[in-house]
């Protein structure tokens, strides 16, 4: 479960990391060689936030950013917003 987002499932992937020298082409070089090829992990943007979940209830969940964003998960009301309409004069 670690490193994991509770929505989605998105986890880390591995890739590589291609390691070059020499100057391009089109900058006149005689173009760029590849000298080393190593592993890396792709770790996702996990956050840890507090989430109301469909039936009313509030927990703590590791979400990914962009379930965030998407609205995929609803983040808890900390302070109730100030309401202007209700105001006396």
């Amino acid at each position: 479960m670690a490193r994991q987002c509770e929505t989605c499932g998105k986890g880390v992937q591995m890739g590589n990391r291609i390691e070059t020298r020499g100057k391009a082409k089109y900058l006149g070089g005689v173009g760029t060689k590849i000298t080393g090829c190593t592993r890396r992990k792709f770790v996702p943007n996990l956050q840890k936030v507090h989430v109301t979940m469909p039936n009313g209830t509030n927990k703590t969940m590791r979400v990914c950013v962009q379930c965030i964003r998407s609205g995929a998960v609803r983040k808890t009301v900390k302070v109730k917003p100030f309401d202007v309409s209700g105001s006396k004069k």
